[in-house]
């Protein structure tokens, strides 16, 4: 076997490689600073309470069309009553599913959240973090945050 000039460059490259220590070429660690430390906390707790506050909105907005009522599903849930002592097996448990969605849909209107807690805590940052992050007042209001929040928050529509 004959070792050519390219296998021969390598095998010296890797033996340079591998007598170079590694403490040689990485750069030293540097400590954090405190500041940086607090600052990264802020910007982690000011990104859950925004995060949360919009999660919040988003979960009490309903779908688009005709709105459900309580009365509207019982209304329902009372036909498919009526209906399932006539039907057949596989209609039956079409019905029975259908009765499930309802109720579960139901227990999702009479459970409204109180988001005031997480709206005001959303009022103590959204100014400091949409500053940080080059957030603006069109960015909320397309997510849904109300301009009474947004004003409480300081946050405006001009530029600044």
């Amino acid at each position: 076997m004959a070792i050519t000039k390219k296998t021969a460059t390598r095998s010296r490259s890797t033996a340079a490689k591998k007598s170079t220590p590694k403490a040689a070429t990485m750069s030293p660690r540097r400590a954090m600073s405190d500041d940086h430390k607090a600052k990264l906390a802020q910007g982690r707790n000011e990104s859950r309470v925004v995060s949360r506050y919009l999660e919040a909105i988003t979960a009490g907005k309903g779908k688009r069309g005709r709105k459900r009522t309580p009365e509207s599903i019982a209304m329902q849930i009372a036909k498919i009553d009526a209906e399932m002592s006539i039907a057949p097996a596989i209609r039956q448990l079409e019905l029975t599913q259908k009765r499930y969605d309802l109720l579960a849909e139901s227990e999702r209107l009479s459970a409204r959240v109180d988001i005031t807690d997480v709206e005001k805590q959303f009022v103590k940052v959204a100014k400091s973090y949409a500053a940080r992050n080059g957030i603006s007042y069109g960015a909320f209001r397309t997510l849904g945050v109300p301009a009474d929040v947004l004003k409480k928050a300081g946050i405006s529509r001009a530029r600044g």
